[in-house]
């Protein structure tokens, strides 16, 4: 595999290489299906069928998505493979998704789609293929070193910058990997670039939000998933009881949309009981009960597979949120981490993703412990 002995002495892959890129019939792989095929690779796209089941109200696009791939592909003249991933998305993505909302968390399932599928079951059937590579759309980077290790780099579009998904992806995985957007400067220029090429999709919007949901919304989601239960809505200061929900598993810290409590004041969600099925909320925007100065990490994974020494580095506790200093400890044996922020932050909802950055290059992170200490009036 020449391609692959080129990038391990600190190149790219040379001008052959066997590469099979996800093409998901999108902007973004629509062009690094692209630019791999202007670089001289050997490029097999690959439409990987993750989820096809339609939600009430929602029907799945997912044809229409494979129809785009279809037309992309036979414009840059490559073949296109369609393979079955659903039973590994369920059990892995959906199953996951669903038992953690259920447990009083957040989630983030692209984080473990990215891990499981896209870097997993895509990089493992790929390499059985032959493949040198694998290449997807994400806005990240791959750095190689002549002594043969990799790290992982912010995309030069800091807004679109995708590694906060991507931490959970060990440096084996990425070793095989291309990512071409992470080098373009910004979405404006990869839809430019995608018409002057004539790929036919630079118009499609963006895809926010949780992939297999869809505009139908998380709410309806967990609804047909999970068993609604009515509960109370409690004034977090007073232990009041201000109007009822469908299920505590539907709220998230810091939420303010959704909660139907009538006229009033806005309030935010700072915790759930899932167990006792209480929502508690404040009117105060300045409640401590909103803010932390420290993050507890559990099941954290390191790119490299080691964790960092301890020390400071910089913090992101969502998508193209602010990168904020903090004091971070990671203990390897018990997959642990502690971030200690300067100043008081917005507290992050447990089950979230915390990613520590030194620099650009993404070091891995954890995901958000339920915290301790926060006791509401009447609890």
């Amino acid at each position: 595999m020449a391609g692959a002995e080129a990038a391990r002495a600190g190149a790219l892959p040379a001008r052959g290489a066997r590469v099979f890129c996800g093409l998901s019939g999108g902007v973004d792989s629509a062009l690094a299906c692209a630019l791999l095929v202007e670089r001289g690779y050997d490029v097999t796209a690959v439409y990987m069928r993750n989820w096809s089941r339609d939600l009430p109200g929602f029907r799945c696009p997912w044809a229409d998505e494979l129809a785009d791939a279809e037309r992309v592909a036979v414009r840059l003249g490559v073949g296109l493979e369609v393979w079955d991933c659903e039973e590994e998305y369920r059990s892995t993505v959906v199953d996951y998704l669903v038992d953690a909302y259920a447990r009083g968390l957040t989630p983030n399932p692209d984080v473990m789609c990215n891990q499981t599928i896209k870097f997993g079951t895509f990089v493992e059937r790929a390499l059985e293929r032959g493949a040198d590579f694998v290449a997807t759309g994400h806005y990240g980077r791959v750095e190689r070193a002549e002594d043969g290790r990799v790290r992982l780099l912010r995309a030069l579009d800091e807004h679109k910058d995708q590694t906060y998904f991507l931490w959970r992806v060990a440096e084996e995985a990425l070793s095989r990997a291309l990512l071409p957007i992470g080098e373009v400067g910004d979405k404006a220029l990869v839809r430019r670039m995608c018409a002057e090429r004539g790929l036919g999709v630079e118009g499609k919007p963006d895809s926010d939000g949780i992939c297999f949901v869809g505009p139908v919304g998380i709410r309806p989601f967990l609804l047909d998933a999970l068993e609604r239960r009515a509960g109370d809505v409690v004034e977090w200061e007073s232990g009041r009881v201000l109007g009822r929900h469908d299920g505590a598993f539907l709220f998230t810290v810091g939420q303010r949309r959704g909660l139907d409590l009538g006229g009033g004041p806005a309030r935010y969600v700072v915790d759930t009981d899932v167990e006792k099925n209480v929502v508690y909320v404040t009117a105060d925007r300045r409640s401590p009960a909103l803010f932390c100065r420290e993050l507890s990490l559990g099941d954290a994974r390191w790119v490299s597979g080691e964790p960092p020494a301890s020390g400071r580095y910089l913090v992101r506790t969502r998508h193209t949120g602010e990168l904020r200093e903090a004091w971070v400890e990671a203990d390897g044996a018990s997959r642990t981490a502690t971030v200690r922020f300067d100043e008081p932050a917005r507290r992050v909802a447990p089950g979230q993703s915390a990613v520590i950055y030194q620099g650009l290059r993404c070091l891995g992170g954890g995901v958000v412990q339920k915290g301790a200490g926060l006791v509401p009036a009447g609890r």
